[in-house]
């Protein structure tokens, strides 16, 4: 009888490899002749590069190659591409918002970390030696790395291309409709909320290793991505070969939380030293290194406020947002982060109008990317600190006044002010049921109790609304060994939430497959078509919902 069907408590297939040191992670792929990568990067957050010296750095033993932006330009080297098109100014035909790292900087660079040199010896120690003795002869230019003065006309310009440091702009809403809302509104409240700049830190730093076969001409590139499809993709437009010339490994990730794109210039450095020198090339990132090197999140500035009536009923939100990208727009998914949360501003909330412009800086710091909800989070976070301001100045209980403003039942299908359009939903139930949990109606007795201990104690209500998913298609294919047993090749890739085990659940469900007799392979191109990678919560969505069709899945 089968008992790993849907509904039924069961451990975690994958865990017994990752907790006893069997996993299979980037630092574990080694080959016999491989030599070792390292950048040199820019000490500086902008600067002219005026002359570099790797002289003595190549004359160090062990030292195979010094690359620099000559190099990557020689080898006919493209860039990589963001997910979505930029929109053309209508004054020039110029592209908005697309500035992409050139691999190794050229005349200049733009943020500390920026990677200037890339070194390739036999040893990783004897990469790091040759690094300290590269020359790099800088002028030293002013920078700007606060997102609230990136526009200002006396901070100095990044890009001749983008004035003002402006990438893009971009407005969404009813703004005549907001402002009606709010020259009648019987109460506004107004708040600036700078939100931080974070780094990912995920356990296994970035790494890769790149192999190239001459026979066949081909790349394959051992990875820690989150989209081994896209990382194809993507090195194919760097390298001007068809896709089937590219493959990509990538087994275990130790977390990934919207960091390991493909993007980043030391994946094609690897492969370019590895066809160069004929041997297997590999790079792993320090956790020192990481902090300059990985993008960056977050880092937006928003001026927020809310018009309500004199019931405490929501009129109307009005939002204005600068969203720091750093230096270069070069990620696939750089872009993200700036407009997939916008419509999580309308939370769970009858708001009738809402009106979001959106301002995008480039400032000398390191790329912003997505990270854990990729913009929802910030802006779950102005909504619900909007509407404690409100309750602490209107005076109504904060509980109150969501419970006043959220969308009932009864009214679904319901249109927000923004975006969305909702097809069900019992807020106000799962309000009732948080408060609960937390034992809120004891909470001024715990909260007496800290104090007469000299305790501070705190209570936070909010109702966040996450909406994921995402939008690429995917792919699930089924084979039936002459065992008896079955592969299960999909497109999405685990970085530790538990795809194995999820996979052998839907699996065993729908076929009556025994758990063990199911295996799980998401990590190899040339095994699986396609596939959109795991980003933004969607691999049990998406990559796990089949379509029955009586007895025939689809």
């Amino acid at each position: 009888m089968v008992k790993f069907g849907m509904g039924q408590s069961v451990p975690r297939t994958e865990d017994p490899r990752l907790l006893t040191g069997r996993g299979q992670y980037v630092s574990d792929v080694s080959f016999g002749d491989q030599a070792w990568g390292y950048a040199h990067r820019s000490p500086y957050a902008h600067a002219k590069i005026l002359s570099i010296d790797t002289a003595a750095a190549e004359a160090l033993p062990g030292v195979l190659a010094v690359y620099t932006y000559k190099d990557v330009a020689e080898a006919g080297l493209g860039v990589t591409k963001p997910h979505f098109p930029p929109r053309k100014r209508p004054s020039d035909g110029s592209p908005e918002y697309y500035t992409p790292h050139p691999g190794l900087a050229s005349d200049k660079v733009y943020f500390v970390g920026d990677p200037v040199t890339f070194v390739v010896a036999e040893t990783k120690e004897q990469a790091k030696d040759a690094s300290e003795l590269i020359e790099v002869n800088y002028e030293v230019l002013p920078s700007v790395t606060d997102t609230a003065l990136a526009t200002e006309p006396a901070s100095p310009q990044l890009w001749d291309h983008f004035p003002n440091n402006i990438s893009n702009h971009f407005a969404i809403g009813n703004a005549e409709a907001v402002e009606g809302a709010f020259n009648k509104a019987a109460h506004v409240v107004e708040q600036t909320f700078v939100i931080n700049r974070i780094s990912t830190n995920s356990m296994e730093s970035r790494g890769c290793v790149g192999v190239y076969d001459p026979m066949e001409e081909r790349y394959t590139l051992y990875s820690d991505t989150q989209t081994p499809h896209g990382a194809r993709h993507a090195l194919a437009e760097v390298f001007h070969v068809p896709e089937t010339q590219i493959r990509i490994i990538a087994r275990d990730i130790g977390g990934g939380f919207g960091l390991k794109d493909v993007h980043f210039p030391e994946n094609r450095l690897c492969l370019l030293a590895a066809k160069n020198l004929g041997r297997p090339v590999k790079w792993v990132s320090e956790r020192s290194e990481a902090i300059i090197s990985d993008d960056h999140a977050r880092d937006q500035v928003t001026e927020g406020a809310l018009a309500l009536d004199a019931d405490g009923k929501f009129l109307a939100i009005r939002v204005k947002t600068a969203c720091n990208m750093g230096a270069y727009i070069t990620g696939g998914a750089a872009m993200v982060p700036t407009f997939m949360n916008l419509g999580c501003l309308a939370g769970v909330y009858t708001t009738p109008a809402i009106h979001v412009q959106v301002t995008c800086v480039f400032s000398n710091t390191q790329s912003t990317g997505p990270y854990r909800g990729a913009g929802r989070p910030e802006a779950n976070y102005v909504l619900e600190r909007l509407i404690d301001i409100a309750a602490g100045e209107t005076g109504i209980d904060r509980i109150e006044l969501r419970r006043r403003n959220t969308i009932p039942p009864e009214a679904m299908p319901f249109q927000t002010g923004l975006t969305y359009k909702y097809d069900s939903g019992e807020f106000n139930k799962n309000l009732d049921m948080a408060l609960e949990a937390a034992d809120y109606a004891n909470y001024e007795t715990r909260k007496a109790d800290s104090a007469s201990r000299n305790k501070l104690r705190g209570l936070g209500v909010i109702q966040m609304l996450e909406a994921a998913g995402g939008p690429m298609t995917e792919q699930g294919e089924i084979r039936f060994n002459p065992g008896g047993t079955v592969t299960v090749l999909v497109g999405t890739k685990g970085q530790g939430q538990g795809h194995e085990t999820m996979y052998k659940i839907l699996v065993s469900d729908m076929l009556g497959v025994e758990a063990e007799d199911i295996r799980l392979l998401d990590h190899d191109t040339d095994a699986v078509a396609h596939g959109g990678g795991t980003i933004g919560s969607r691999s049990a969505i998406v990559g796990g919902a089949p379509r029955r069709s009586g007895s025939r899945i689809d």
